[in-house]
């Protein structure tokens, strides 16, 4: 069922991407030269209109993960603090020969 799902959202896609790729077949000028003169010379390259549309979009992925993985930094800090600070009281639980509560006290 998984495999199933996940085709029928990724041959959309493909199809889409592959549809994009023939209509923009076209060669494009990328330059790199923040300041062009008029004679246009500097860094360049020149590659197909498809291949630049998914360089970029796949950088803006990568720039995204990225980004994201900074942003819970702190909640994978308190993760670790929390797993850290469970070991230990189990280590002294241990220690102390306690058992695990079972959750449902009876004071009779």
């Amino acid at each position: 069922m998984k495999t199933f799902l996940k085709l029928l959202f990724l041959i959309p896609i493909i199809v889409v991407a592959g549809a994009a790729a023939l209509a923009n077949r076209q060669l494009v000028t990328i330059f790199f030269d923040p300041f062009p003169d008029s004679s246009a010379s500097g860094p360049q390259i020149e590659a197909p209109l498809f291949l630049v549309l998914f360089a970029a979009l796949m950088i803006g992925v990568f720039i995204g993960g990225v980004a994201t993985w900074i942003e819970q930094g702190k909640n994978r800090r308190d993760a670790r603090r929390t797993r850290a600070e469970l070991r230990r009281l189990s280590a002294e639980r241990a220690r102390l020969g306690l058992q695990p509560s079972s959750g449902n006290r009876t004071n009779g």
